[in-house]
């Protein structure tokens, strides 16, 4: 009986231990493309970038609130997608320009809001 318990144990153990493939319905490129506005800085107001830079282009980020009931149009949410055009054209730096949130409905939107910038790319470290 006392060897019975050590070989059973034994016996259920090894039956887990195999070459299983771990499969998922992530893809590594969407995961990326999702977070490369993280390497693109946000230059505002009185925070611009310091040394040489090169203009890559100009970009912007539009939201749009389609439906009463949706979430209101955001400025933070245009910013970012400024960002993700800066980071599409290989810069790491974006200039805002101007940001407008539009209150006044047209039959598209109920409410906009806009975000215009310079895509640049840095050659000097940050701080």
């Amino acid at each position: 009986m006392k060897y019975l318990l050590p070989a059973t144990l034994v016996i259920l153990l090894s039956a887990c231990a195999g070459e299983y493939a771990f499969n998922s319905n992530l893809d590594g490129e969407a995961i990326n493309d999702y977070f490369k506005v993280g390497d693109v800085t946000l230059y505002e107001g009185s925070i611009q970038p310091k040394g040489p830079y090169e203009i890559k282009g100009l970009v912007e980020g539009e939201t749009c609130q389609i439906g009463e009931s949706d979430a209101p149009a955001s400025i933070v949410e245009a910013r970012t997608l400024a960002r993700h055009a800066a980071a599409d054209k290989q810069a790491n730096g974006l200039v805002i320009k101007n940001c407008l949130l539009i209150e006044e409905s047209t039959p598209n939107c109920v409410t906009r809001a806009l975000c215009v910038g310079q895509a640049i790319v840095t050659t000097t470290a940050q701080e």
